[in-house]
């Protein structure tokens, strides 16, 4: 039996096709798409982290499995991400999350399984409090979040900053964050902060509407499994399962758990 990874070797992305979402006059943002198949199963969204894109190894790993079971599965990048248009540091959580409901709601339709990786797992909470406030929660089968960065902009960034990177932030507008996941450092804006304290969810019970099955590696050197474990417990009125892999890192992009990956989405129906 072939790796999950291996079997997207010969996965054809194609080219990305570009949308324009109400209410962002001018921006283009890429997506790619599979059409279900003789499959009445919930569709998947993926929501990609920050900095990431598409095309990442789990995403490319969910088309593969959403084609073979003949699933509809709709990825996108934000804007300023990966193929789409925008400019990185003009972006922000409000942005990028009324960005992704609003390809939702354009691009899919009946039940959907947002997977929201790191940052996609805080925006896929609020794409769900959205859809919520909507009246449309019967378009939510469930959420699947890696690692998810709730509130990363404050608990996660800005609190553990040293003072003078926020000086940085505060003079300037910004501040080039080095990272281990690329050459070059990418900027923390201002407005990326500030405006994260708008969509805040810790504090208060936190309703997904759903299913919620939780992912977390616990030696992530980003997003801390304390950090994990503080979201179970403010998802109060929902069903929450967390998955804790001892040895799993930030990404959980390793053979075993893509396979946790897509157990986790198979068991959503």
């Amino acid at each position: 039996m072939n790796s999950p990874q291996s079997q997207t070797a010969g996965l054809a992305t194609g080219p990305a096709r570009y949308f324009e979402p109400e209410g962002f006059s001018g921006l283009q943002l890429a997506y790619r798409r599979t059409e279900a198949r003789d499959s009445e199963d919930p569709g998947i969204v993926w929501l990609g982290g920050f900095k990431s894109d598409m095309l990442s190894t789990k995403a490319e790993c969910i088309a593969q499995w959403a084609k073979d079971h003949g699933r509809a599965f709709l990825r996108f990048d934000y804007s300023g991400h990966g193929e789409s248009a925008g400019r990185f540091e003009d972006g922000t959580i409000g942005s990028w999350s009324n960005q992704s409901l609003a390809m939702i709601r354009a691009l899919t339709s009946g039940p959907q399984i947002l997977v929201g990786s790191s940052m996609g797992g805080w925006i896929a909470l609020l794409v769900a409090q959205a859809l919520a406030g909507l009246g449309e929660t019967s378009r939510l089968a469930g959420l699947v979040l890696i690692a998810p960065a709730v509130d990363f902009t404050e608990e996660l960034m800005w609190q553990k900053l040293p003072e003078s990177a926020r000086r940085e932030i505060e003079t300037k507008g910004f501040w080039l964050r080095p990272t281990q996941y690329a050459i070059e450092p990418y900027p923390v804006t201002r407005a990326l902060i500030e405006n994260g304290r708008k969509y805040l969810l810790f504090g208060g019970t936190i309703r997904s509407y759903c299913p919620v099955h939780i992912l977390q590696g616990m030696e992530d050197p980003d997003v801390p499994w304390s950090h994990a474990m503080k979201l179970v417990e403010h998802l109060a009125g929902d069903p929450v399962a967390l998955t804790l892999i001892k040895d799993g890192d930030h990404r959980l992009s390793r053979d075993q758990d893509i396979l946790r990956l897509l157990s986790a989405i198979s068991q959503i129906t």
